[in-house]
């Protein structure tokens, strides 16, 4: 069996509290996610850790429900 775990991380554009909670519950809930964490000078970026995860489908529900997302890399984790 073979697994690639993939590190993503989106560019989010966020007004209060309440949409940063709103996108990380989002994020959190993706199938193959290991881990969800906010990195960035403001706080503005979410770090996707997972098996398999598929960076497009992910930044597609995270526009779907906000409006925005960037994608901004991805990367192989070994």
């Amino acid at each position: 069996m073979f697994f690639v775990c993939l590190m993503m991380q989106q560019d989010l554009k966020l007004k209060c509290d309440k949409c940063r909670s709103k996108a990380m519950k989002i994020a959190a809930v993706a199938d193959d996610v290991i881990s969800v964490a906010w990195e960035g000078e403001g706080k503005n970026k979410v770090v996707m850790t997972g098996d398999g995860t598929d960076a497009a489908t992910e930044t597609r529900r995270l526009r779907k429900k906000l409006g925005y997302a960037d994608l901004v890399s991805v990367e192989d984790m070994k």
